[in-house]
């Protein structure tokens, strides 16, 4: 199935939309479009000031989806993300108030500031895209989207994610500092503003939702497959790793591989999609041995050190 060329037309709209507000960051934007194609959620973790909530922002208005943001702190109420049932004296019965949660896009800002009881709050959310509340189960909009953001660099106030929770983020991702020639060229556009505010929509959620079906097409041939199990698998025996990547980790590792060959407009897997998603789709659900850690080993020089020893298949076409 050759990919269509208006799904490729609206993807690069939506690109450019968002090349225009975080400027020089092309390959993060692609991992982002990446995991929302594969309906995936994604962990931003970056310094404040270099444009984690614009960019999330931006996608919502480029697809003209809902939009909803939270604050998180350690005062916020599972409540008060995924709603409330509220009594109504005059019908005498219990109605549900949906929450921030019940959008297309949500940004959980700061999310390792609110409560590991807050954090429990959207497990359901990202795995069975739903809301329980008094034993009622309230479907999301579809599709749905959780971005999260951090700061690695302050630690006060601040929870650690559980690592049942950093598991159901498809990817983690990074923006960085820019270069001096695009701060520059940053200054210049915000001299009217946030470009954020000034963007069109260019689609709809029904069309990304029409695409996220064409990508569950984009083949993977059994090589390949192997080949991205045996990195998965060799997470698990490393001998520096204490808890590698689960089968979650297998199933989001297909889904954006598939979704990162779509935006690089082929209906076929390569090793080389495989090799590029590893690092953000696998770093974070990996955890060190505590005597590794202390040997000053990290998960990327492990997860490199895989890569490099598992063999690349050669015959992978259709």
């Amino acid at each position: 199935m050759p990919v269509h060329e208006q799904s490729m037309q609206t993807l690069t709209a939506v690109k450019n939309n968002l090349e225009s507000c975080i400027l020089g960051k092309s390959f993060e934007i692609k991992l982002l479009l990446s995991a929302l194609l594969a309906g995936g959620h994604v962990l931003i973790e970056d310094v404040p000031g270099t444009g984690k909530t614009q960019l999330v922002k931006a996608l919502a208005k480029s697809m003209s989806g809902d939009y909803r943001r939270i604050q998180c702190n350690p005062d916020i109420l599972p409540s008060d993300i995924t709603g409330v049932s509220v009594f109504h004296p005059h019908e005498e019965r219990f109605v549900f108030r949906p929450g921030p949660v019940m959008t297309h896009i949500l940004l959980a800002d700061e999310i390792n500031r609110a409560t590991t009881k807050t954090q429990s709050a959207l497990l359901e959310v990202m795995e069975e895209q739903s809301v329980t509340a008094d034993g009622v189960t309230h479907p999301l909009p579809h599709p749905f989207m959780l971005c999260a953001t951090q700061n690695p660099i302050d630690f006060e106030g601040t929870y650690l994610l559980p690592e049942a929770q950093l598991d159901r983020f498809m990817m983690k991702i990074g923006i960085g500092y820019p270069d001096a020639g695009t701060e520059k060229a940053m200054l210049r556009s915000h001299s009217q503003g946030q470009p954020a505010d000034q963007l069109e929509p260019v689609t709809t959620m029904e069309e990304i939702s029409a695409i996220q079906r064409e990508v569950q097409h984009v083949h993977i041939s059994e090589p390949l497959a192997d080949y991205l199990l045996e990195i998965v698998r060799r997470t698990r025996e490393h001998e520096d790793v204490l808890l590698g990547a689960s089968p979650r980790a297998s199933l989001a590792f297909m889904a954006a591989a598939k979704a990162y060959a779509f935006l690089e407009e082929r209906d076929y897997v390569l090793p080389d999609d495989i090799k590029t998603l590893a690092p953000f789709v696998l770093e974070h659900r990996i955890l060190l041995r505590p005597e590794s850690r202390l040997g000053h080993r990290n998960v990327g020089e492990v997860l490199q050190q895989i890569l490099r020893q598992v063999h690349v298949p050669v015959a992978v076409g259709r």
